[in-house]
């Protein structure tokens, strides 16, 4: 199997999505932004060899919404504080609903 082929990746990741349309470069953001979300470990070294951290970081600054453990992760391991994130302050300003 190719190493860069998005069949080595968690198969619920992308539940609601026709893997085989996927493109690593044009689907970037969804793509990180599941692993970072809902992926497991090996999930993120596929991630890792595909990506640089840069780039995966530069992606994760964008994101609207992500889940607080997620954003937590992807701060610690690029030592890059959490309010350099656009989903903390939106989030900050706009919490959803069901958390209290």
């Amino acid at each position: 199997m190719n190493p860069d082929s998005l069949d080595l990746l968690s198969a619920y990741l992308f539940w609601d999505t026709d893997r085989s349309q996927l493109d690593w470069d044009l689907d970037r953001a969804l793509i990180i932004h599941r692993i970072l979300e809902y992926g497991q470990i090996k999930d993120w070294l596929i991630l890792t060899h595909h990506f640089d951290m840069n780039t995966i970081v530069e992606e994760a600054k964008r994101f609207r919404d992500l889940d607080p453990k997620a954003l937590s992760f992807i701060s610690t391991i690029a030592n890059i504080s959490p309010t350099e994130f656009r989903c903390y302050s939106e989030r900050q300003s706009s919490p959803p609903h069901w958390d209290f």
